[in-house]
């Protein structure tokens, strides 16, 4: 016979009504129980937890159908606290459930807020599977559908109209760049900090992105550099006189590169880089 509670144990464990366990599960799929040689439903701990953090999503006001679509069908456990998501984004990675990131994101955003979903968990998501797939341990196959499953995400985030309370910042990749998510996440925690943010993208001309700032009167122009080959690319050619200030960040920019090049640094998490360039703009 298979281990497992039956409906009555599960809702003596999550306080839940069996009836109501029975909607659930027949409405929403959220429930994944085996069988006995009997046929009677016997539910596991994952199912525990997945009722559970139901429960603390009606507690926070969310309707069932809701909650339903924010837990999803995939078989993952549901998470809690930020290192909980990240953790599980990246066990999917390594189960070769990618399909499943995109979900668990969806899942943070609305659990976590926006601020905390980009400092605690997609940038430390971005520099792991950045630093497996430079080690060989992802497919190019595997990090462009991670990617894309973050960077839909952060398109929709990054359509929301910005303010101007600290004036007006360009965003580009350098050229030949094409790595755009951590720029892509400081986009758009600019324009929650109040800034208009005129985001240009990946591979851009740096004389067209300083032109353009100069036409639109940005204070300044943030240029991200992920990789050394680009960083080694960007000489000291730039060091022409410029209306607005340069700001160097991504993981191969450095100091040195910058003060070489007649620019800013700002490194470390979003929340450090916004404070960085608030400070610039002052």
């Amino acid at each position: 016979m298979t281990a497992g509670l039956n409906i009555a144990a599960l809702s003596r464990r999550t306080g839940v009504a069996p009836d109501t366990l029975r909607k659930w599960e027949q409405r929403y799929q959220i429930l994944r129980p085996s069988r006995t040689s009997g046929g009677q439903r016997r539910y596991d701990e994952r199912d525990v937890a997945r009722v559970e953090w139901l429960c603390e999503r009606l507690r926070e006001g969310y309707r069932i159908s809701e909650a339903a679509t924010l837990l999803g069908t995939v078989d993952i456990a549901p998470t809690r606290a930020p290192r909980d998501q990240l953790r599980a984004m990246l066990e999917a990675v390594d189960s070769h459930e990618t399909s499943s990131v995109g979900l668990l994101v969806d899942q943070a955003f609305a659990l976590h807020g926006v601020d905390v979903t980009l400092d605690e968990i997609l940038h430390p998501l971005l520099q792991e599977i950045g630093d497996r797939w430079a080690a060989g341990e992802l497919t190019v196959a595997e990090e462009h559908l991670v990617s894309e499953a973050v960077r839909s995400r952060l398109g929709h985030l990054l359509a929301d109209a910005g303010g101007g309370v600290h004036g007006a910042v360009v965003l580009a990749c350098a050229p030949g760049e094409q790595h755009e998510l951590g720029l892509m996440m400081l986009a758009i925690a600019l324009r929650r900090d109040g800034w208009k943010v005129v985001y240009l993208g990946a591979d851009t001309p740096f004389e067209a992105a300083v032109a353009l700032a100069e036409r639109v009167s940005a204070r300044l122009v943030g240029i991200s550099l992920t990789t050394a080959e680009h960083a080694a690319a960007f000489d000291g050619n730039l060091t022409a006189q410029r209306a607005v200030e340069v700001v160097l960040g991504g993981k191969a920019a450095t100091p040195a590169l910058a003060k070489r090049v007649g620019a800013r640094h700002a490194g470390g998490r979003i929340a450090d880089c916004v404070a960085a360039l608030r400070t610039f703009a002052a």
